[in-house]
Formats: C-alpha cells, sequence, structure tokens
C-alpha cells in the first residue's frame, strides 16, 4: 500500500516515513502544499497523511481540490493544531480522521491500519466525494454537510451513479440502462421526475446545488463556481 506524507518539517516526516515502512508500507513524502496537490492528483494513493501549515498551500486547500477532483483517497490530518473548531473544519471538508501532534506512533499506526481496511479500490468499497456530499455504497449511507439523508433504493442508485462520475455530462440514455436497467424512451419523463425528487433532496436547503441540467443532454454533479 501506498502512503502519501506531505509535512514540511524533515524530522517529523523521515520519522513518519520510516515507521510506515517498518509496518510494510510504502511512502512518498512531499514537503509543501502545491506538492502534496499534484502528488494527490497524479497518482493514487491507498492514504493521504496531511499536515494542515504547510508552505505554499495550506492542508485545508490540498483536501479541498482533491475532494472537488473527486478523489476519494482517506486523508488523515496531522497538526499542532488542536482546537475543536479545528477539528470541525477538517472533518466537514471531507477529512477522514484527524490526530494532534504529539501524538503516539501506536495511536497513527491504529488510525491507518482502520482506515486502509475501509478504503481500497474494489468493487463496493469506495466513497464518493463531491463537495460536502459523501455517499456510501458499503452501508448504503448519504450525507450532505454532516446530515443524513433520507432517499429511496433508487434514489440512492440513481444519485450514486452522479457521483461515480463527478464532472461528466450523463446522458438520459445511459442513466436509464446503469440505473434502470432499461432502454430510454423518449416518450417518458421518468428520468426527469427522479431527477427533480433527488435535488429536492439534496440541493434544497444546502449550497452550492450539485445536480445540474444540460439542456438537450441529460444531468452533470459537480460544484461550479458562482
Amino acid at each position: 500500500m501506498l502512503i502519501l506524507v506531505a509535512e514540511d518539517e524533515a524530522k517529523t516526516a523521515r520519522f513518519l516515513c520510516k515507521g510506515l515502512a517498518e509496518n510494510g508500507y510504502e511512502t512518498e513524502w512531499v514537503r509543501d502544499g502545491e506538492e502534496a496537490l499534484a502528488a494527490g492528483l497524479g497518482r493514487e494513493h491507498d492514504l493521504v497523511v496531511l499536515d494542515i501549515m504547510l508552505p505554499e498551500r495550506d492542508g485545508w486547500s490540498v483536501l479541498t481540490e482533491l475532494r472537488k477532483a473527486g478523489k476519494t483517497t482517506p486523508v488523515i490530518f496531522l497538526t499542532a493544531r488542536d482546537e475543536v473548531e479545528d477539528r470541525v473544519r477538517g472533518l466537514d471538508l471531507g477529512a477522514d480522521d484527524y490526530l494532534v501532534k504529539p501524538f503516539a506512533f501506536s495511536e497513527l499506526m491504529a488510525r491507518v491500519r482502520a482506515l486502509t481496511r475501509r478504503g481500497g479500490t474494489a468493487p463496493g468499497e469506495v466513497m464518493y466525494r463531491v463537495a460536502d456530499l459523501v455517499v456510501d455504497p458499503v452501508r448504503h449511507r448519504v450525507e450532505r454537510s454532516g446530515e443524513k439523508l433520507a432517499l429511496s433504493p433508487k434514489e440512492f442508485d440513481l444519485l450514486a451513479f452522479l457521483a461515480s462520475h463527478p464532472g461528466e455530462v450523463l446522458g438520459r440514455a445511459l442513466i436509464a440502462e446503469r440505473v434502470w436497467d432499461m432502454r430510454f424512451d423518449g416518450d417518458t419523463n421518468v428520468i426527469d421526475v427522479a431527477i427533480r425528487r433527488l435535488r429536492t433532496k439534496v440541493d434544497t436547503g444546502f449550497a452550492p446545488r450539485l445536480i445540474h441540467t444540460v439542456r438537450g443532454v441529460g444531468y452533470v454533479m459537480e460544484q461550479r463556481k458562482n
């Protein structure tokens, strides 16, 4: 398993990489936020250990951009910032765990093992994230801004399909085939109705809107800039 370590303090980074290697993990070490973002976007990792106070670009920003890009890699924030609001902010941005320095390496390893067991790319084990929306196919669970959303089974299947293709315009015929297992009939509005119901649950009361119509083509799930 490959773990990305984003840490600007060389002594801490060497300690982390040595300890992880002794436990059977391969590591990639980067020293600043720009390198962390480039590495996170450019290569598949099983886990990211991310310091918040990085040069060039802070950890908040790195995580935000990774999640915007659809990266679901588990992330542990490792930082000296121990205020409750910092922990809440990190988790709200899509972090999977938060460990405050100084820490016991045994505790870090326990958290690494828990997240790498939960992570991975095997079918049915990935979680989809778009902005503050999290779709967990294993637990059949959806959250937006930490709030659980109640969806019907078909609404969940539709949302999971959209969230698994962030930024891609999905045509009605493709949606009908993948979600309803049927050929699309241009005279039916079943997909449009289902999308409207899904929007009510996913976008109403939240910002920004994530489900968008591409007129004459289909639908896309993405976070758009105002």
